[in-house]
Parts: structure tokens; C-alpha cells; sequence
């Protein structure tokens, strides 16, 4: 099941869900004090929660936070590291890909960030996915049915984004069509959307 974390956050953001996804995220960032340096590396899907999950980290223990990291400066990423090891306050540095894979000029960047553990957030199982569905379906006011999200779980593609972009155009549809959201009316909007595959031809599925 997903639960909430019990971590103090910024009021404006939501409560990060935990799943098999990113649990042993949580669990490592937790165990903070046994790092062998006072740097982690958090990496994971776009809006998988890695940013939130940092933010929440930073705020429990007083550390730092970058995000983005691949796009921001080496050289202040490179005094960030070596001042959480003189403050012993961690810092959390968010990116798309672990440093092997991510191509840092600084040399003495690369063999710290080397050094330093990394975490990565997977795309969400399947009790992950109902409860996100069911967040975002209650965020927006839509009265979703156990049996419509039972539904998108099964079909939608098991990644945050298309979870993400499934839910935008439902809510647009019906905000224009004034209907009830419903099976049928998810089914038609996903496929004309390429969400979900389309259904072959009656023909087809019963030679």
C-alpha cells in the first residue's frame, strides 16, 4: 500500500506516496548518518516524486538541495559537496542519470559525486499507480469510481508521465463535454489520444 511519509514538508506540496518503487529511496535517505560521505545522488523518472522527496529530505535534516543537477553550474556543484563534508549537513543532488552516465567536465567533480551513494525512484507498481490515480482524480474534483481507476491501472502505461497525461485529458474532456466520467468515455478519449491501444475490429476478435 501507499503510504504517506511521515517527514515535514513545505505546506504547499503534497504528501509523498510510498510504494515498492521508491521505498528503498525513503529507507536510504533515512539512514543519512551511516553515508560514507555527506552527499547522495537521487535520481528517477521525470515527476516521480524526486524532487519532493528531496525537498522533504532537506528540510528534516537542515541539508542542501540541488536540483536539476546536470543543468546547473559544476563549480558550485563542487563547493556545495565539499561543504556539506565541512558542515556535516548533507545535500541531496537531483538528476535525470547517475554520474557514470551523466557527463560532468570537473574532473574533481566526477571522482566526488563517484564517491557519493545514489538513489534512484523506479516507475510505480501497480498500488503506487491506483493511489496516484486516485490523488490526482481528488486534486482535480473528478468523482472516479474504484472501478474507472481499477481500470486506467490495468491500461495506462505504468510510468508517471503517462499517468500524468492520462488524467489532464480526462479532466479537459470532461471539462468540455460536460459528461460524467465514466469507462466508456475514459476508453474513447485515451485511444483518440494514443494512451492506451485501440481496440481491434470486432471482426478481428472474434474470428
Amino acid at each position: 500500500m501507499a503510504l504517506p511519509l511521515d517527514w515535514p514538508a513545505d505546506p504547499r506540496d503534497d504528501e509523498f506516496l510510498i510504494g515498492s518503487s521508491n521505498q528503498r529511496a525513503v529507507q536510504q535517505l533515512e539512514r543519512w548518518s551511516t553515508w560514507p560521505v555527506m552527499a547522495v545522488v537521487v535520481t528517477g523518472p521525470r515527476k516521480s516524486g524526486r524532487s519532493l522527496l528531496a525537498r522533504i529530505f532537506a528540510a528534516k535534516t537542515g541539508g542542501g538541495l540541488i536540483d536539476d543537477a546536470e543543468r546547473q553550474n559544476e563549480t558550485a556543484i563542487f563547493h556545495a559537496w565539499n561543504r556539506a563534508q565541512e558542515d556535516r549537513r548533507p545535500v541531496v543532488i537531483v538528476a535525470d542519470a547517475p554520474p557514470p552516465d551523466w557527463s560532468i567536465k570537473l574532473p574533481d567533480l566526477r571522482s566526488r559525486l563517484t564517491a557519493s551513494p545514489t538513489i534512484r525512484i523506479g516507475d510505480p507498481d501497480e498500488a503506487l499507480m491506483r493511489a496516484l490515480f486516485e490523488r490526482q482524480f481528488l486534486r482535480r474534483g473528478l468523482d472516479a469510481r474504484p472501478e474507472l481507476i481499477q481500470w486506467l491501472v490495468v491500461r495506462v502505461e505504468r510510468t508517471h508521465v503517462a499517468l500524468l497525461r492520462a488524467v489532464d485529458v480526462l479532466d479537459q474532456v470532461v471539462l468540455e463535454s460536460h459528461k460524467r466520467l465514466s469507462i466508456p468515455l475514459a476508453r474513447a478519449t485515451l485511444e483518440d489520444a494514443g494512451l492506451i491501444p485501440g481496440r481491434a475490429p470486432e471482426s478481428m476478435e472474434n474470428p
